[in-house]
């Protein structure tokens, strides 16, 4: 390990490139306390005890601060403005209470400060400086810096209303990702990013904060990431150098300054990060199978008749379809877990009629309670003291759709369950997902004729000082705020699974916190029809994914507003290979199903939810790894090729998985665009096979009815022939779609779509591997699923002298030259080793 004093160099030189010399770190820090008037740094170090696994400080303002590892390449900080820690709990994490490893303190010799780190293992290294104020910096196990505290500004809290905040040193060109849901370019530096979830319809691009708001990021510079995780679910902020380029804060209005390092251990790698990120906050389950396939939305279909009219029609133009939603005017007068009796007289005969067509049907729910004592859902909750209570103790009441409402307390574990148990009769009607809206929590502002409603009014939802049990731990509405619409999805998945116990819940959430995607799939809130929306969506999503959260979409065409025929086909391809794919549109719009724009673009719509069935085995694939792993589905460029400059702020293309890249057409009129190869690994065009190396841009066709998609070369990838829903797909074989010029491997993961037998070994992988002209795959000894059945080689320019499987010659061969395809038939029985001779 370095010496201490050679770490100070390192730390040094940090301070240096990050900020153009010291008299502005002296000027910043004479001017800090006549600015924040109540603000006071902790001062000095005063006392220092240790334990087994942390570390806890004493300072001269009365401010503890507490250092643990939960892993040696994980640091956790806590300070408390006033010495005192609350109870150990977190809405964000898996558990309570993290674990901590040993740890180690060596002090240096001139007593000024003392490192910390994991006990007989390289990791973190916490170096302490205890005057003239307390400092850290955050290195590896070398002693390069990771992330520093800024001496200019220093660690702080403001005595009289408890906010709390730090700063951190940046360097000129660090860039930051994550932090959610934000209508913001792809890179969040020098932006300031409120964390407050929030109904922000027809959000326009720069707008902040919106549906829900997840306080963690990924930082970039020179190939190196770590991330950052502030567990604080108070209103809080994140000024990325908008401020002060030289530096970066956060902090929030309340609460403890509880946040989390990531190095990305010794590779400091984006995808270390989010691994030890999602280990800490949990990672979505496999969805049902189901639940991947095209949905249809609209605000709203109705009557029944229409609904059943819409099934039919994609049935009877062969465009593939899985879900169907049902919006508010489903309910009689709003009201949850009713049935509106003049629209949907017979909803089991339309469910059950839906379902053998291959149809599932996912319902909204908003938390909005009518205060009706004829209605058995607010009489029950009322009786039960489930509702979220105003300041006096008095149940809260606010408008919302059914008019005055009462709403669950989903911070009370009481309210959770009675909430899940409402369920019970829509599922027995069969009724098979849930759709939980307007729960950041949103409610309708007072009518003032003399005062315009504000994107961020005060009046759109609970007032602060509404009252929450907080699972044992009572609290206000702003500290339990930015939760709610989470604890909603909470009660509601884990009510589906008491219910059903034999299904994976669907549940989709407009608000979430970290840790959102143990519960539901995520999409982007009330979007626009428009281009530049639909521009948006990219930048968004990747950024949702790589804050955690795989199971993401946006609405398809735009919620509000009509979009034009070119718009729809274009944003249906860009949003085609999404995790979540849904169409949607307002009230009011025009029409807004796949064939809604004349023959022509129900050709190309068709073709593109095609495309999505085709690469479904992939898809499920890929979020069977998110569960074992973390792995992001949807990904930016950087974060596979973080030592590719050129990929940082790319944010009109994206990876779905490793091995496809996406690079829809954004523009009205364009035919083409220009689309970049990152550096370290060369593709092929999924559609003619053409050869591009890593490194470079080229301008492709990009005609109105072809979505550009290439695979890395090296890459298996799996395909399925189309079918009409999911339920189809058991009865078909894969592709595999080899693209030739590197070699890799791959793997296919299957089960039976629905259902938990996977966790007791009713699944099967299939592991692949491609060493030049020779394919190899080896299948798991477990129970069939879809068959291999047949090969397609991407690459070649002409057929090859033969093929051969296990040795033997196989005669059932095609070669297309204008696709640079062969597609080659296997034998019934399974086969171990493919090889081309050329």
């Amino acid at each position: 390990m370095q010496s201490n004093n050679q770490t100070r160099i390192e730390r040094d030189t940090y301070r240096k490139r990050a900020r153009p010399g010291a008299f502005i770190a002296l000027l910043l820090l004479s001017w800090m306390p006549a600015t924040f008037a109540a603000w006071q740094t902790l001062g000095a170090v005063t006392q220092m005890t240790a334990t087994a696994d942390s570390v806890e400080l004493s300072t001269q303002s009365g401010a503890h601060v507490r250092i643990n590892f939960v892993s040696r390449d994980v640091l956790r900080i806590r300070m408390s403005p006033h010495g005192v820690f609350a109870t150990d709990f977190s809405y964000a994490l898996t558990q309570s209470t993290p674990a901590s490893i040993a740890l180690k303190v060596d002090a240096d010799a001139s007593g000024e400060l003392f490192t910390i780190r994991p006990a007989g293992a390289d990791g973190l290294r916490v170096i302490v400086h205890k005057q003239p104020n307390f400092l850290i910096d955050i290195t590896d196990a070398q002693g390069n810096v990771i992330v520093a505290d800024d001496p200019a500004r220093p660690m702080a809290f403001d005595a009289q209303n408890g906010a709390v905040e730090t700063s951190k040193l940046r360097a000129a060109s660090e860039l930051y990702y994550g932090f959610g849901e934000k209508a913001l370019p792809l890179s969040r530096h020098q932006q300031y990013m409120t964390m407050w979830n929030s109904d922000t319809p027809r959000y326009a691009l720069g707008l902040d904060p919106l549906y829900q708001d997840i306080p963690f990021f990924m930082a970039l510079h020179d190939g190196k990431s770590y991330g950052v995780f502030f567990d604080n679910t108070w209103r809080s902020y994140f000024d990325m150098g908008k401020t002060d380029p030289a530096r970066y804060s956060f902090g929030a209005g309340g609460g403890e300054l509880n946040y989390y390092v990531f190095s990305g251990a010794a590779e400091r790698s984006p995808a270390n990060v989010l691994r030890d990120y999602s280990q800490l906050t949990g990672r979505g389950e496999l969805p049902p199978v189901w639940a991947l396939g095209y949905q249809q939305s609209r605000y709203s279909y109705t009557p029944q008749a229409r609904v059943e009219e819409v099934a039919r029609t994609f049935r009877a133009k062969k465009i593939p379809a899985d879900v169907i939603y049902l919006d508010i005017d489903y309910m009689q007068g709003f009201r949850v877990f009713t049935w509106s009796q003049r629209d949907f007289p017979a909803p089991e005969k339309m469910l059950r009629e839906l379902h053998g067509e291959g149809f599932h049907v996912v319902t909204i729910i908003d938390p909005g309670i009518k205060r009706d004592d004829q209605y058995p859902v607010y009489r029950s909750g009322r009786e039960q003291n489930v509702f979220t209570r105003d300041a006096a103790g008095e149940e809260l009441h606010a408008t919302v759709w059914p008019g005055q409402c009462a709403f669950p307390d989903f911070t009370d574990p009481q309210a959770r369950q009675w909430w899940g148990g409402w369920y019970a009769k829509s599922l027995q009607q069969g009724v098979d997902g849930f759709w939980n809206d307007m729960n950041e929590p949103a409610t309708f502002p007072p009518p003032d004729s003399n005062q315009p409603i504000l994107a961020h009014d005060a009046g759109k939802t609970f007032p602060l000082d509404a009252r929450h049990a907080g699972d044992g731990q009572p609290g206000d509405h702003a500290r339990y705020h930015n939760v709610y619409g989470m604890q909603m999805a909470r009660a509601t998945f884990e009510g589906l699974r008491a219910l059903q116990p034999q299904h994976r819940p669907l549940v989709l959430t407009r608000a979430g916190y970290a840790g959102v995607q143990r519960y539901a799939a995520v999409w982007t809130g009330d979007n626009v029809a428009s281009w530049e929306h639909l521009a948006l969506t990219i930048p968004m999503l990747t950024n949702l994914s790589i804050s955690g959260v795989p199971f993401i979409g946006a609405d398809v065409g735009g919620f509000v507003g009509s979009p034009s025929a070119e718009l729809y086909a274009r944003w249906l391809q860009a949003a085609a290979l999404t995790p979540f794919l849904r169409t949607h549109a307002e009230i009011g719009s025009n029409d807004r199903e796949p064939w809604s724009y004349g023959e022509e673009f129900e050709r190309i719509n068709r073709a593109t939810i095609a495309l999505r069935y085709r690469l479904l085995p992939y898809l499920y694939t890929l979020f069977a790894q998110n569960a074992a792993s973390g792995a992001a589905l949807l990904r930016p460029l950087w974060f596979a090729y973080p030592h590719d400059v050129k990929t940082y702020l790319l944010d009109d293309q994206y990876l779905l998985g490793r091995d496809l890249l996406v690079a829809p057409v954004l523009h009205a009129g364009d035919i083409q665009r220009e689309v970049y190869f990152p550096q370290g690994d060369a593709w092929r065009n999924w559609w003619t096979g053409q050869y591009y190396a890593g490194g470079g841009t080229v301008k492709i066709d990009g005609p109105i009815d072809r979505l550009p998609l290439f695979v890395r070369v090296g890459a298996i990838i799996p395909s399925q022939p189309v079918v009409q829903h999911t339920g189809e797909m058991a009865h078909t074989v894969l592709t595999l779609n080899v693209a030739l010029g590197a070699d890799g491997l791959s793997e296919i993961y299957q089960d039976a779509g629905d259902g938990y037998a996977y966790r007791n070994g009713v699944s099967r992988t299939t592991k692949m591997s491609l060493r030049g002209d020779i394919l190899r795959v080896q299948i798991s000894a477990a129970p069939s699923f879809q068959r291999i059945g047949f090969v397609e080689f991407i690459g070649l320019d002409a057929a090859p002298a033969r093929v051969t499987a296990d040795g033997k010659i196989l005669r059932e061969l095609s070669f297309d030259a204008p696709t640079r395809r062969l597609r080659v038939t296997l034998p019934a029985r399974s086969v171990a080793e493919l090889v081309l001779q050329r």
